[in-house]
């Protein structure tokens, strides 16, 4: 399986960018779009209280790059500041947050690299009060029952941004369910991954955020 081209800046859960030009839900109809929603401040409140609202969450995922690279697998989320891209088995590599540092294992090479989680797009999921109360803004989309909320610093253009997407569904926390998510870093290097199949409030085990350093099997006995 081929890798992700620089891991850590094309974890981004989205639509493609056509869609999000347009702004329609998957499946929806460029054409028969409403017009554009209004979007305010109570939208930005009603994300974060979705946001941290999930206690857990599984979801599987479709991961593309600007390149058209497309890996696939699963994501489990737990509050607060656990996350783990799971590409399967085949995979020989794997991300995951332990709630304090965001981790890419590459186990072909016996790499790990590490960033604290603030220095990641990836920091409005984990702390949105923070960081999308503070950073984040709506942006109009054609359907009302659509709402994008992009959010970066602009004092730290290097940690890039991130395009969440949410869809109406009175069955998600909060009512609203993420679908996807667009991550753009600081050289534009765009990632775009669908969700689907969420579950909410699953049984998630800590030690699900752990992984098997490559480096100490690496070493020899001196």
């Amino acid at each position: 399986m081929n890798k992700p081209i620089s891991l850590i800046s094309k974890l981004a859960l989205g639509l493609g960018a056509a869609a999000l030009a347009l702004g329609v839900a998957p499946g929806a109809s460029p054409d028969l779009a409403p017009p554009a929603a209004a979007q305010s401040a109570s939208d930005v409140d009603a994300v974060v209280g979705a946001l941290r609202a999930i206690s857990t969450m599984k979801a599987d995922f479709t991961q593309t790059d600007r390149q058209g690279t497309t890996l696939r697998g699963t994501m489990t989320m737990k509050r607060p500041g656990k996350i783990r891209f799971d590409y399967g088995k085949k995979a020989n590599f794997l991300v995951i947050s332990n709630g304090k540092s965001l981790y890419v294992i590459d186990y072909e090479v016996s790499q790990v690299e590490r960033w604290p989680i603030g220095n990641s797009p990836l920091g409005a999921l984990f702390d949105p009060d923070k960081d999308v109360k503070r950073f984040g803004k709506m942006v109009p989309t054609a359907n009302r029952d659509v709402l994008s909320v992009e959010v970066r610093d602009p004092k730290k253009p290097e940690f890039g941004m991130i395009t969440l997407i949410f869809v109406r569904n009175a069955s998600a926390p909060g009512g609203l369910q993420l679908t996807n998510w667009i991550a753009l870093d600081a050289q534009n290097n765009r990632t775009r991954v669908n969700l689907s199949n969420q579950r909410y409030g699953v049984a998630v085990a800590d030690s699900t955020f752990t992984f098997k350093d490559p480096r100490r099997s690496a070493r020899r006995p001196g």
